[in-house]
């Protein structure tokens, strides 16, 4: 990898990270057609390139995460919606390990489209706030979502709309509850792959982190501004048929 990759990179996960399109999964494709190695070796730049958008998230969030702070109560649910995260981290790990090849990121993206669309044809009763039960739903897709391809995005807001959401409040909790979901999946990578960095290889890979990091950001707070909004009037079926078309494409192509 360069100092051009690296910026690219960046670039693209800013770009896709606040559309429901799975950015993991487009920067895993870029990787591939670049020759650019998929493995341990961008493991640290893949994470950076989230911190960049992570930044954009609660820049953009910063009011709503204040109110939450000063009412706890008000966390409750987001909590709830973390739970399933643990056992689907774990359980899930054969089938995330199988399906990270990029010859199957197509039909996860196929995946992704079904619940796009599914989400935009659904009319259900909308309730004024989301319960309990409605939260550890939501946390229950964004577990499977941990499958590369399936858009963390796309399955939190789709099931917060089967769930009787508005548009508005199904996007603003998934987004917000990306923030520690993001954050603790940065950890937990972290830990599970400092091993493999010697400080070698950690000063030649950390400038391209850095780019990568800083290009997210600045690319993320441009798009942020306008893609949340563009989600929260439910415009979904666009996005739906991008996955769709992207999907079959990859499918046939890798």
């Amino acid at each position: 990898m360069n100092g051009l990759h690296a910026a690219l990179l960046g670039l693209i996960q800013g770009v896709t990270e606040f559309f429901p399109i799975s950015s993991s999964a487009h920067l895993k494709v870029f990787k591939t057609f670049f020759g650019i190695p998929t493995g341990e070796e961008t493991i640290l730049f893949d994470l950076f390139c989230h911190l960049g958008t992570l930044l954009a998230l609660i820049i953009y969030f910063r009011k709503d995460i204040l109110n939450l702070i000063s009412y706890p109560r008000r966390l409750i649910p987001f909590m709830v919606a973390l739970v399933p995260l643990i056992p689907f981290y774990f359980l899930l790990k054969p089938v995330r390990e199988a399906l990270s090849k990029p010859e199957y990121l197509g039909f996860c993206l196929i995946g992704t489209a079904a619940i796009l669309y599914g989400a935009s044809l659904l009319h259900k009763k909308v309730k004024e706030t989301l319960n309990l039960k409605d939260a550890l739903w939501i946390g229950t897709f964004q577990g499977i979502a941990l499958i590369p391809g399936i858009s963390r995005s796309a399955a939190t807001i789709g099931a917060g709309l089967w769930r009787g959401a508005t548009p508005f409040e199904a996007v603003r909790f998934s987004f917000l509850l990306s923030l520690p979901a993001v954050s603790g999946g940065t950890f937990l990578e972290l830990m599970k792959s400092k091993s493999h960095f010697s400080s070698a290889s950690l000063s030649a890979t950390l400038p391209h982190c850095l780019i990568g990091f800083a290009t997210a950001a600045i690319v993320g707070l441009v798009v942020v501004r306008f893609a949340i909004p563009l989600l929260q009037k439910g415009v979904l079926k666009p996005f739906a048929g991008y996955c769709l078309i992207a999907g079959i494409l990859l499918s046939l192509y890798l």
